[in-house]
């Protein structure tokens, strides 16, 4: 176990930007930058003892200057949409950047959490980053405290703990937008990807990816993942919300209870024998198929195309700031913001 810092890349104003690449002692690595709290590499043995790449990415900070797709990023304020790029919080409107549509998505492409320095400080075998956020910022009310430690596990656990204060209510909703391709991040396709997820339900959507408010059953639609699926057997099926949203990018609603660390998904890659597990103590997680990934080229050279990684984004529901019947992601002085989520790998 132990961490190593070296530099990643610098800045264009030449600033340093640190990697510290966290080991366990079962051949399990990984890399994360205080650049955008981003998570650049993953390394995890397959069935063989062969450990590889398992999530994409850039070779530099060139690539996540822009990283449109949010490769590895740490999302915050809010992410995922909020309608209209607007919500009302005790009486008060609060406007946000319209960037997606008319809506708001992922807080603000050049301002969020995803594209700050964040302070970093280095445990025996984790990592947390901490920032200032201030009132405001964004158009969210307060001033706010946020850190994420990342920690690697003996357990080969990478664990995401994010813990956030603010000194007036506001909406806080973070997650980590990794996208997830168990047999190497350069390996083509996920829709041979064994997926289950733990959820008899799912909030439906409208045009522009809102929720409509409807908590629905995914009995009887492509949508059940209760049982193992693979990914391409649905993924392109005839029902309006697969339509809507090119494939799965959808929220689903988590059995068991809000607060409580749970066996919430499961992932399989065939070929490799890699498993990922994956635990939260939050109400939902977005399962999003890479349906808008464009070809561009990451890491090493790989080429990254159309669904060719995947994402399980725990969460607070899309739009709960304007959907008072979803589960509150209102925090300030009377409630902290305090989460985990757990990505278990085993073959």
């Amino acid at each position: 176990m132990g961490v190593v810092k070296t530099v990643f890349d610098t800045m264009k104003d030449g600033t340093q930007i640190f990697q510290y690449s966290i080991e366990n002692g079962k051949g399990m690595k990984a890399q994360v930058i205080n650049y955008g709290a981003v998570l650049v590499r993953l390394y995890v043995p397959d069935k063989n003892g062969k450990a590889e790449d398992v999530v994409l990415g850039y070779n530099n900070l060139d690539g996540y200057y822009v990283n449109e797709a949010n490769f590895g990023a740490t999302i915050g304020p809010n992410a995922n949409r909020i309608a209209d790029a607007a919500f009302t919080l005790d009486g008060i409107k609060y406007q946000l950047d319209v960037n997606d549509g008319v809506n708001n998505l992922h807080s603000h492409a050049d301002l969020g959490y995803h594209k700050k320095v964040w302070k970093a400080a280095e445990g025996a075998d984790c990592v947390t980053f901490e920032l200032e956020s201030p009132d405001g910022e964004m158009g969210f009310p307060g001033n706010k405290k946020i850190q994420v430690t990342y920690t690697l596990t003996e357990e080969d656990e990478l664990k995401i703990h994010y813990h956030a204060t603010s000194d007036k209510r506001t909406i806080i909703n973070m997650t980590n937008h990794t996208y997830f391709n168990l047999a190497g991040h350069g390996a083509g396709s996920i829709e041979d990807h064994i997926v289950t997820i733990q959820a008899a339900n799912y909030t439906p959507v409208r045009a522009g990816s809102i929720p409509t408010g409807e908590i629905a059953p995914v009995a009887g639609t492509p949508m059940d993942f209760t049982s193992p699926r693979r990914i391409g057997d649905g993924i392109d099926a005839d029902f309006e919300q697969l339509k809507l949203s090119g494939g799965y990018d959808h929220n689903w609603v988590l059995d068991g209870e809000e607060g409580t660390l749970r066996h919430i998904a499961t992932v399989e890659e065939p070929v490799s024998g890699r498993v990922m597990e994956t635990y939260t103590d939050l109400p939902g997680v977005q399962f999003y198929a890479g349906n808008f990934q464009t070809k561009e080229v990451g890491k090493e050279g790989a080429v990254y195309n159309k669904r060719t990684g995947l994402c399980l984004e725990t969460q607070y529901y899309p739009d709960t700031a304007n959907k008072p019947q979803f589960p509150s992601a209102v925090f300030g002085p009377e409630r902290t913001y305090d989460t985990t989520t757990v990505y278990k790998f085993r073959t």
